[in-house]
């Protein structure tokens, strides 16, 4: 009886010992999580823990290696005897390959590795990205703004020294809304694709009223001259001030909205938004909820005084006692006069005043506050594109 007491003891002990590791290691997950990968639409954590007798396991995947460092060392001290089965990514499978460029004039970023997918961004021809992972022909990929999708063919897989010598070669970009390559400059000539403003492409040589260039395939085109600038020239003319942010702004209009486009084949508020800036040579956070983290803050009242052309107006719903968590779910950019331009089933200009025949009631009673990115460059989100070298992120390795 004795010896049946102690067996049922020392297996209650157990259960409880197991039940107070197996918290421990969940309030670290969580913590690690909560330190490195707070937003997983730009940083990967995804770890599960399990006991296997007096092992504990570790599976999951990331693409934070001080994460992965960190979880590790943690665990350590919770259990004597840790099975590492986390993948750091980018995945080894890849090999050298982890980098890449967009060969498409707009490539197709979804929530999963199939056509079904959610959109939930878009990534321009010319753009690098890091290759995190591959599924059969799709590709989890991470773009210069760090938004995480997968994407079916558009990117051409790279080495780093091969990114590095890519970046290195003189380019074009897009400044029409839309245009096309041809295969020649004659006047019947075929197209070879259709582009967007914000792609670019290698140029080899001049010819007349064209350039000669070349995709990241291999493929090469002739581009008129008129469609496109060097990027040298191009970074050279660039002056970002709130005029020229709502002049580019109001040549957008009436592109139709479309949740997940960043390009002017379609776009959402913060692709909108987004856009605008790229073509002023500035990268931004890719979803409304980022941009609001980021530039000074002007207005949180509507007063609107201090407001400037070019700065961004954010929407959402504010936090209550009910509602602990605000919600930002919209963004615009001011115009000027309580006016603002945003995607709203078209790109349009509405108004926050009352008398104006733009009013837009439903906007004005759920506006939040309005910044500022003009003055911010190269602050926290908000990147400056430097020739050459304006896509920084780096791989991980394990």
């Amino acid at each position: 009886m004795r010896k049946v007491t102690f067996v049922i003891i020392l297996w209650i002990f157990s259960i409880v010992h197991f039940m107070a590791q197996h918290n421990d290691i969940q309030q670290i997950i969580e913590a690690v999580q909560l330190k490195y990968a707070p937003d997983r639409r730009v940083e990967l954590f995804q770890v599960e823990a399990s006991q296997q007798k007096d092992t504990l396991v570790l599976k999951g995947e990331t693409t934070s290696r001080p994460a992965y460092e960190e979880i590790l060392s943690l665990a350590r001290k919770v259990s004597a005897v840790v099975k590492d089965h986390i993948r750091l990514l980018p995945d080894e499978k890849l090999g050298e390959e982890v980098w890449g460029v967009i060969y498409n004039s707009v490539g197709t970023l979804r929530a999963e590795p199939r056509y079904g997918a959610e959109l939930v961004s878009q990534a321009l021809l010319g753009m690098p990205v890091r290759i995190l992972e591959q599924k059969g022909g799709w590709r989890m990929v991470q773009t210069p703004d760090r938004y995480i999708g997968w994407m079916n063919g558009s990117v051409v897989p790279m080495t780093d020294t091969q990114r590095q010598q890519y970046l290195k070669l003189p380019k074009v970009i897009v400044t029409s809304l839309h245009a096309r390559s041809f295969v020649d400059t004659g006047k019947e000539a075929l197209p070879v694709t259709d582009l967007v403003a914000g792609d670019m492409l290698v140029v080899k040589s001049a010819k007349r009223g064209f350039y000669q260039v070349q995709y990241p395939d291999g493929r090469e085109a002739f581009v008129k001259k008129k469609d496109v600038m060097t990027v040298s020239d191009w970074l050279k003319k660039n002056r970002l001030t709130g005029e020229s942010i709502v002049n580019t702004a109001k040549q957008l209009l009436g592109v139709p909205y479309l949740w997940g486009g960043t390009s002017t084949k379609g776009m959402d508020c913060s692709g909108f938004t987004k856009q605008v800036y790229w073509m002023h040579g500035m990268v931004l956070a890719r979803d409304a909820s980022q941009q609001v983290r980021y530039g000074r803050l002007i207005d949180e009242t509507g007063d609107f005084s201090d407001a400037l052309p070019g700065d961004l107006v954010f929407f959402g719903t504010k936090a209550t006692p009910e509602n602990l968590k605000e919600r930002v779910v919209h963004v615009g950019i001011y115009i000027g006069e309580r006016r603002f331009i945003h995607a709203s089933d078209y790109i349009r200009i509405n108004s926050f005043d009352p008398s104006d025949p733009l009013y837009d009631e439903f906007n004005t009673r759920r506006y939040l506050r309005t910044k500022r990115v003009i003055g911010e460059v190269n602050s926290e989100g908000i990147e400056e594109i430097f020739e050459n070298s304006f896509y920084h992120l780096t791989g991980n390795k394990k």
